[in-house]
């Protein structure tokens, strides 16, 4: 499997499946859950309401529709926050889509940097337990892009990829 880093806003791209950071209502909200939202349109909501009435747990993942977002499907995580929640949680985001990705047949996912908006996480740390839980499953997914917003940003997941794949 090939993780790269990317700069860029994650709503633009067309890969199987975007990972979006969902609060576990999953009724949309700010950041990257808002975004996806408002990008993909009502569906993406219509189908959350649907497939998860009473919302998701932290750590745990689910898929939708990617209503008219370029992807295919949307897998929603629920990321721990910071002081309140534990890195086992955050991990288990990234090894649980992962695993919700393949289950889809996807080639490539796309995700955020969970938890390092509102909720707090540092990021050095967040990038670490990203590339623990991609790496934690075998998978038939060929490219996983971890996406940044700011090219500084881009800069430190790439060396922590690199570190990780290297070390």
């Amino acid at each position: 499997m090939n993780v790269i880093a990317i700069e860029g806003d994650i709503t633009v791209l067309g890969v199987d499946v975007i990972v979006n950071a969902a609060n576990n209502r999953m009724r949309g909200g700010g950041g990257v859950d808002g975004a996806i939202h408002r990008a993909g349109g009502p569906t993406i909501l219509e189908d959350c309401i649907r497939r998860f009435p009473n919302g998701l747990p932290t750590g745990e993942a689910g898929w939708t529709t990617a209503g008219d977002l370029p992807a295919r499907w949307v897998v929603h995580v629920v990321g721990p926050i910071h002081g309140l929640g534990e890195r086992k949680q955050l991990v288990s985001c990234y090894r649980n889509a992962m695993s919700v990705a393949d289950e889809l047949g996807a080639a490539t996912v796309a995700f955020p940097l969970v938890s390092t908006g509102v909720y707090g996480w540092p990021l050095d740390d967040a990038v670490d337990a990203a590339i623990e839980g991609i790496m934690a499953i075998k998978t038939a997914v060929e490219q996983v892009q971890i996406v940044s917003v700011g090219a500084h940003r881009q800069a430190g997941v790439a060396a922590a990829i690199e570190a990780h794949l290297n070390g």
